[in-house]
């Protein structure tokens, strides 16, 4: 595995039956928060990840005019292969993206699109 790759997740990627269901593991990760960001909720229709996340309403974030805003979550460290069953698993309503957090590491987050 390599571990160049870092993935932010403040949402439904922290459940341990979303990780297994994606990634056939659990991951371990740090607490670290993403900045000049602020959370919000989307409604999910689609019936993979309902069946895989058991929540009808996910968290998403945008970025805020509030600079001191910021979202907790944990930064997992995955594989490539990893990374594009990430891209599989979210909607539409979200896109990849990377951002510097407060640790000032660089990972991957999943933004509203």
């Amino acid at each position: 595995m390599t571990d160049d790759i870092l993935l932010f997740s403040y949402g439904t990627l922290q459940y341990p039956e979303v990780q297994k269901a994606s990634f056939g593991r659990l991951l371990e990760g740090f607490d670290d928060e993403i900045l000049g960001f602020r959370r919000e909720m989307v409604e999910i229709t689609d019936p993979d990840v309902l069946a895989k996340s058991g929540e009808r309403f996910h968290p998403i974030v945008i970025p805020s005019a509030n600079i001191g805003d910021a979202v907790v979550g944990k930064v997992f460290k995955i594989t490539k292969d990893e990374l594009a069953a990430a891209d599989a698993y979210e909607v539409s309503d979200y896109k990849r993206v990377e951002a510097k957090l407060r640790s000032g590491a660089k990972a991957w987050v999943y933004v509203k699109a």
